[in-house]
Order: C-alpha cells, then sequence, then structure tokens
C-alpha cells in the first residue's frame, strides 16, 4: 500500500486514543496533541525520534532566587531570602503546614514566619515563575492559597505582607495577606525537600 493509499482504520485510532488517555497527565489536552500532531511537519519529527534520528528530552528551567522580587506599586521589600539559581524540579518542592495550622488550629503570621524560617521556604522569584508557567502547578494547588515566605513586603502604611498563589476559576493569580493575618490549614507554605 502506497502512502496515498493509508486508511486510518477504527483499531488504530481507538489504541491511539487509549493510550492517548492513559500517558496525559492533564485529560482533556487529547484534541491539543492531535492538532499537533496534524500541522506542520510534526509527524516527520515524530517518526525522527523513533528512528532514532532525534531524541526527546524534558525542558529544562532555570529559576534565579537571587534576583530582585516584582515589586508591587507603592510597596518595598521587606526581605527577601535569595536561594541561588534552583534548576525546577517538582519533586524538590513541598506544601507545608505548621503543626498548629492542622486540626482546625491557626497561628499567628508572625510567629509562623519566625517557624519557617528554620526551613528552606522558596521566595516569591518563584511564585512569579509559575504564574509565567502555569503548565507547571500541580491541578491538586487548585483550593489553596500556596504562600511564598521567603519574601515578605512592607507597604506604604508600614503593613507586612506575604504573597500567594491562587486559582480563581479562570487562572493562576497572585494576592497578598497581611502578615498579622491568623493561618490556617488551607495555607500553606511552598518549602524546599
Amino acid at each position: 500500500m502506497s502512502t496515498n493509499e493509508f486508511v486510518f482504520g477504527v483499531g488504530p485510532a481507538e489504541k491511539i486514543q487509549t493510550a492517548l488517555r492513559r500517558n496525559l497527565a492533564v485529560v482533556g489536552k487529547e484534541m491539543k496533541i492531535l492538532e499537533w500532531l496534524a500541522s506542520g511537519n510534526n509527524i516527520s519529527t515524530l517518526g525522527g525520534v523513533v528512528n532514532g534520528c532525534f531524541e526527546i528530552k524534558p525542558r529544562e528551567y532555570l529559576v534565579d532566587l537571587d534576583a530582585d522580587p516584582f515589586l508591587p506599586e507603592g510597596w518595598k521589600v521587606e526581605s527577601h531570602l535569595k536561594g541561588g539559581q534552583f534548576k525546577f524540579d517538582p519533586t524538590k518542592v513541598r506544601l507545608h503546614l505548621d503543626e498548629e495550622q492542622l486540626n482546625g488550629k491557626w497561628i499567628n503570621g508572625t510567629k509562623l514566619h519566625l517557624k519557617l524560617k528554620a526551613l528552606p521556604i522558596y521566595n516569591a522569584n518563584l511564585l512569579d515563575f509559575y504564574l509565567k508557567n502555569p503548565h507547571l502547578i500541580p491541578e491538586e494547588w487548585k483550593g489553596k492559597f500556596i504562600y511564598f515566605w521567603g519574601t515578605i513586603y512592607r507597604d506604604a502604611d508600614g503593613c507586612l505582607y506575604v504573597r500567594y498563589l491562587c486559582w480563581r476559576g479562570e487562572g493562576w493569580r497572585w494576592r497578598y495577606d497581611w502578615l498579622e493575618c491568623d493561618w490556617r490549614g488551607f495555607v500553606p507554605a511552598l518549602c524546599g525537600k
């Protein structure tokens, strides 16, 4: 059979559909992948991978945790814990709740901040990295407010704030909370492992 006579039968189509569903981390991306395969020379490129001419490598991301953080208008940086050049690896981050945030309890933000300083907390540069790369944010973070305690801000009135990452229906956003708030179980800090 020549390439002009190729017919994509039900059997192969079902195998592709099953493979897409089995291997995709996020359900609902099947059409996006099929559209990518159907465009340009992508099938030839994929054939090059199968034939050993090309290789697929995970994309590497480098986050500069030493850079000056984003500064909202009218704010200044009170403290910024530098963390060097972080080669992003989702296995190197975890959500942390202090024991005083568990089982319906709460802790004052100033006290929590002091306790978190003993942990490998991430600064707001990683928050901004996530906002630029929302495909790297785990689905299970939806419904939580993820705080980046490595950067503390002061507003024009002298109040201290910490920024957090949250899902707002249409996408991921950053917001902030006053350091003197009470911190409960749905507001974890992002820490290193």
